[in-house]
């Protein structure tokens, strides 16, 4: 698997690629672990439905260490060289995974944000991996083309009550609305197959609509920060929490919680 120059070019200036068939040797272990996830979720799973909206939204990060499967697919496919070289990193160090599953007749849309805020690591050098286990075309992600590269940071809400996540909102911008404001937003989305991913950074505004099919809609997220990573204090706590952490502002991410995926070294 290889990236092109110009992948790397759109992933800088519009802060979101896609790139065909990226983990498509690895479809068959990826839903065994999200299979493994659903039944045995971890401590930060969450069902997005309020009572009596239709289908289901299950989600859940942060299991890598404990769900073989995903293990397999951090350290034994090329996933962490295409993260460097997408980032034009000299190393890829591991974040979190990330599973959102959208069972059929979901109607709840996956709001409109950026990663960055909740996360507790500043830099440059980012990257997540969206990669559907089911072919998708109406329910796959959108990104605002360009949004990395905006001065302040987009406020994050929490996802099922809609509450601001920090106290601190007028540091953040407002959470647009790119299908109804007409502010010129370019919404980049793409049908994708099994395997297919979105690589975008994590300041890249981002959602995806319900899903209305009759089929599953299973994604698979990796997410990675190369070379300038550093950890960076928020006005509450952040998600994932990662709890008893003890880095303190500036540090670089300690590699026992967040190993060095790969190096060009």
């Amino acid at each position: 698997m290889q990236v092109s120059d110009q992948q790397v070019k759109i992933f800088h200036a519009d802060g979101a690629v896609l790139i065909k068939g990226l983990l498509s040797e690895w479809i068959e272990v990826i839903r065994d672990g999200i299979e493994r996830n659903i039944f045995s979720p971890g401590p930060y799973a969450a069902d997005y439905l309020k009572p009596g909206e239709p289908g289901r939204f299950f989600d859940d990060y942060c299991n890598w260490n404990r769900i073989p499967e995903f293990q397999r697919v951090i350290f034994e496919s090329e996933i962490g060289r295409i993260a460097a070289e997408l980032m034009r990193s000299r190393s890829a160090q591991m974040f979190h995974d990330h599973v959102l599953v959208k069972e059929p007749g979901t109607e709840k849309a996956t709001p409109w944000h950026q990663d960055s805020p909740y996360y507790f690591v500043g830099g440059s050098q980012t990257v997540s991996f969206w990669c559907p286990m089911d072919p998708v075309r109406d329910a796959t992600l959108r990104c605002v083309a360009g949004s990395h590269l905006w001065e302040k940071l987009v406020l994050p809400t929490r996802w099922l009550s809609e509450e601001n996540f920090y106290p601190d909102a007028d540091a953040y911008l407002p959470v647009p609305d790119p299908d109804n404001e007409s502010d010129g937003y370019r919404v980049l989305e793409w049908k994708m197959e099994p395997g297919d991913a979105v690589a975008f950074h994590f300041r890249t505004l981002h959602g995806a609509r319900g899903n209305h099919t009759t089929v599953r809609r299973r994604a698979f997220s990796l997410r990675f920060v190369g070379d300038d990573a550093h950890y960076v204090e928020r006005s509450g706590r952040t998600s994932p929490p990662f709890p008893g952490h003890d880095m303190s502002e500036g540090e670089p991410l300690r590699e026992d919680w967040f190993p060095i995926i790969f190096t060009s070294d």
